[in-house]
């Protein structure tokens, strides 16, 4: 890579670049299985590796399980170093404590691994409180299942109450993870980004390219198929005067404009998680970096 560029996460020195996994086995946002398969996957997978780009994020419920299955052959057939992320799904029948560790211990066995680096809350769902799915986390956290604990899509009081009741259990909040890009700045409006930096939690921004907008291969004329069309012709209307001014500053730099929008964020010290289809994607993206 251009650069040593990181940050400190859970005692560890990383990139400030990882790899994210939604695309992973999604036929309904993604088309998976359209243009994208499994050796495609492999070949994501691979260049990441070889980028450094070690931390991995995943979840439960992206392709049903299939993409922590996947990861767990992927990683198990390289000897890099991978920091593993996954996430918990709060769905409203899980009353528990022990659901979310039993969740856990069943993404272990997708994953292949003993324990993962981050375990993550995916969102502040009722019935159950934000402090109760903390003290589920530290759970987790005691009997090792998971090094690190993090939430995701929770607001900015909702961050500060789940790190304080993890905190009363010793366990530090390591981690946000957010909807975050040049399109998408509401982190810097609603206090998530200022909770971030008063709890010294890492910011994780999911969809850091505006779910491909940002990449530079969209406009009126060439649009995607699938859930993003028509979200997209809007946004290509809305943000035209920004996507113009990616297109140049790219340009200036020697740069794509994806790179652009993801070096931004770097900037401002989140650590963006863009999913990638293919090994080129992958190394474009490394390209931020610097």
């Amino acid at each position: 890579m251009e650069s040593v560029q990181g940050v400190w996460l859970g005692g560890r020195w990383i990139p400030a670049l990882g790899l994210g996994t939604w695309q992973w086995g999604d036929r309904w946002v993604w088309g998976f299985g359209r243009g994208c398969g499994e050796e495609d996957l492999r070949g994501t997978f691979g260049a990441a590796v070889r980028a450094g780009l070690r931390l991995v994020d995943t979840a439960e419920v992206y392709g049903s399980g299939y993409a922590e299955r996947l990861l767990g052959r992927l990683v198990g057939e390289t000897e890099a170093p991978v920091l593993v992320a996954t996430k918990f799904m709060p769905f409203p029948w899980r009353l528990t404590r022990r659901s979310l560790l039993r969740a856990l211990r069943a993404s272990l066995r997708r994953l292949n691994v003993d324990r993962v680096f981050l375990y993550q809350v995916h969102w502040p769902f009722l019935p159950r409180s934000v402090e109760f799915w903390a003290e589920a986390l530290a759970d987790a956290v005691e009997e090792g299942l998971a090094e690190q604990a993090g939430v995701s899509n929770f607001r900015a009081d909702q961050i500060r109450r789940a790190a304080d009741r993890l905190g009363r259990r010793g366990v530090r909040l390591a981690t946000v993870q957010v909807s975050y890009s040049l399109l998408d700045r509401r982190p810097e409006r609603n206090g998530v980004v200022d909770a971030c930096r008063e709890l010294q939690a890492v910011l994780l921004a999911y969809s850091p390219l505006g779910m491909g907008l940002l990449a530079g291969k969209y406009g009126p004329d060439h649009l995607p198929g699938g859930m993003r069309r028509a979200r997209f012709a809007r946004l290509v209307r809305q943000r035209a005067d920004l996507l113009r001014a990616l297109q140049q500053v790219a340009q200036a730099r020697g740069k794509t404009p994806a790179q652009v929008a993801l070096n931004w964020l770097v900037c401002r010290g989140a650590v963006p998680i863009p999913g990638a289809k293919n090994a080129r994607q992958v190394e474009e993206n490394a390209g931020a970096l610097g």
